[in-house]
């Protein structure tokens, strides 16, 4: 690709980001990540590589090479700065600075001794101990290293303790016993199946199960206050607070969980999205979407075991487990599916779902920005679908009421032609049969003229009529287009919730709740017809009940239009003003002639 070609392709990847917190890839013309970064917002971050000069000269050098972009959403920022330093670590980017120390997040280990420790550490070796984290919250960690602590007396030292040393007395008590932060397992004064209790409740803890510990606790707490030792009921008080608040898993980190694949499925009419991640030494380190078109009436789950079996082989995978969404017939051998319900393998498959939906939003939005009319054929066929409708609704109208208690009541409606909105086709009118604020009678009267005039003009009617109301608005229109009219055309109606928010739509008689998600393209296509009507008929209120306003008695007199009437006011400032003046000082504004008539026509009335 030429210059030209380059910047255009990054223009329309950068356009397309999700304003979400992630990691960002640079590629090269080989495909080669050059650079990695985290975001809290894509979006603006990304976009701040290309919207100036930049005077640093490796930042200009990175983006004179930069020929593709990739990025992967996370859920929180914490999420995207761990991520980032596991992509870091996993592919070296030339272009990113590796810390010389080697440090990484801490983690809390348990030691394999005779007398474990529980210690924070950031080097990871599994033949010293059991790990737990990494935590990217160091407060969080120190918090529960401090809960532990307080609940259990473990020994802090770094002496090498076995069973001998302790029989032969090899070691004393230290000033850790003395202030009873230690019961001196190392002299045999604690024995070692009741440490070994102790760090059996502590590892529960690391591992996030302390439901039976907090109700233990909380018996505890309430048997010294009945006891009347408020002292000690305040420190287990604040031991159990602490464990109740104690929130510091990670979906992206988590020893936990090791060598294991992660696929999720988006279908669609036309093609099917996969998501696929890899979890290697509880970090992840492959994540990928992709696509695949179908060409028959492929069902979702001969996709997902297509897209699982393509992605291992591409990437080579061996591990033994595969998270799912779902249940499919995997021809594997050897292999584990897991379909999770809660823990950190949901979380893992709800984060693996929410980048094949966000990759899912990028391709359609993409594909519509190439091809608008594209867009506005899918949205009138999901609509066609969604109301099981015999034809697409190429042609919708809407209608909506405005008035205050009655007074200046008006209507409008709006015309959507190839789901587009067609303005020079949009009606106002006046209410002129009903009195009083009666939104239904309303509604009816201009039905009745919209399609009665369209009858008579032999005008093409609508392929749906939408109303901006539940089931009241729908019926009363019924009955004037199916009884009165004897036309056949579907309406559908808007209905809201009590906060005022368009929260379903309602189609057939009696009506029916169409199940629609509220952040999907047709719903949003719907609330924009809807507040196009809105929009419409209150500017059209507005300005009837503002003319209506600034009525004067100069209105009435003849010889004075808007201009001579703005003109006057603007010099003589009021009605009372203009009708005191003199002839000769009307004659100064507008003439012998003009002041003559509008001054006997004043005086007259």
């Amino acid at each position: 690709m030429d210059k030209e070609e380059v910047q255009k392709h990054l223009k329309e990847i950068v356009s397309n980001l999700p304003e979400k917190p992630g990691c960002y890839q640079y590629m090269d013309d080989n495909g080669v990540i050059i650079y990695i970064g985290k975001a809290k917002n894509l979006k603006r971050r990304v976009s701040s590589y290309f919207n100036h000069e930049h005077t640093n000269v490796k930042t200009r050098n990175l983006v004179s090479k930069i020929r593709d972009i990739k990025y992967f959403v996370v859920n929180s920022e914490s999420d995207a700065l761990l991520l980032e330093n596991n992509l870091i670590k996993q592919w070296t980017p030339k272009y990113n600075i590796l810390l010389k120390d080697g440090k990484t997040y801490p983690s809390i280990c348990v030691t394999n001794e005779y007398l474990p420790r529980i210690i924070e550490t950031r080097r990871i070796d599994t033949r010293k101990g059991t790990y737990y984290g990494p935590y990217s919250h160091i407060s969080t960690m120190h918090m529960l290293l401090d809960v532990i602590r307080k609940l259990y007396p473990l020994r802090r030292c770094t002496h090498a303790i076995t069973p001998e040393s302790i029989a032969n007395g090899k070691h004393r008590e230290c000033l850790e016993y003395h202030i009873k932060n230690c019961t001196a397992p190392c002299t045999g004064r604690e024995t070692h199946e009741k440490y070994m209790r102790y760090i059996s409740d502590a590892t529960e803890i690391l591992k996030g199960n302390t439901s039976s510990l907090e109700k233990r606790l909380q018996a505890d707490m309430q048997l010294l206050a009945e006891e009347m030792r408020f002292e000690e009921a305040e420190i287990v008080k604040r031991q159990y607070m602490l464990i109740k608040n104690y929130r510091s898993k990670s979906e992206v980190v988590s020893n936990t969980i090791n060598d294991v694949d992660v696929f999720n499925i988006e279908d669609n009419r036309n093609v099917a999205y996969i998501n696929y991640l890899h979890v290697a030494n509880g970090c992840i380190n492959k994540a990928f979407t992709f696509e695949y078109a179908k060409r028959m009436d492929e069902n979702t789950e001969e996709l997902l075991v297509s897209g699982i079996v393509e992605m291992r082989n591409r990437y080579g995978s061996t591990s033994k487990e595969i998270i799912i969404p779902f249940h499919v017939e995997l021809p594997l051998e050897g292999i584990q599916l897991s379909i999770p319900q809660r823990g950190d393998k949901k979380k893992l498959l709800e984060l693996s779902r929410m980048n094949v939906l966000q990759y899912k939003k990028d391709r359609l939005a993409q594909s519509d920005k190439l091809n608008p009319e594209q867009k506005q054929a899918r949205l009138m066929k999901e609509l066609q679908e969604a109301l099981g409708m015999d034809n697409l609704p190429m042609h919708i109208e809407c209608f909506d009421n405005s008035n205050i208690s009655g007074t200046d009541a008006v209507a409008g409606c709006v015309v959507f032609r190839k789901a587009k909105p067609c303005k020079n086709e949009y009606h106002k009118y006046n209410i002129k049969t009903v009195n009083g604020p009666d939104d239904y009678a309303s509604m009816q009267e201009v039905v009745r003229r919209r399609y009665s005039r369209m009858i008579d003009e032999n005008t093409p009617l609508p392929d749906l009529i939408i109303t901006d109301g539940g089931r009241g608005q729908m019926e009363v229109v019924r009955k004037v287009v199916e009884d009165e009219l004897k036309l056949n055309v579907p309406i559908a109606g808007l209905a809201k919730n009590n906060h005022h928010r368009t929260n379903e739509l309602l189609f057939g008689f009696p009506p029916k709740t169409i199940q629609l998600r509220t952040d999907s393209a047709l719903f949003h296509f719907l609330t924009q017809i809807q507040d196009e009507v809105h929009r419409f008929a209150i500017t059209f209120h507005r300005d009837k009940r503002s003319k209506r306003q600034t009525k004067s008695e100069l209105d009435t007199v003849p010889g004075i239009g808007p201009k001579t009437k703005d003109l006057l006011l603007k010099h003589f400032k009021s009605v009372k003003r203009i009708k005191e003046a003199s002839p000769e000082a009307l004659k100064t504004i507008l003439g012998e002639n003009k002041s003559t008539k509008i001054y006997q026509a004043l005086h007259n009335n």
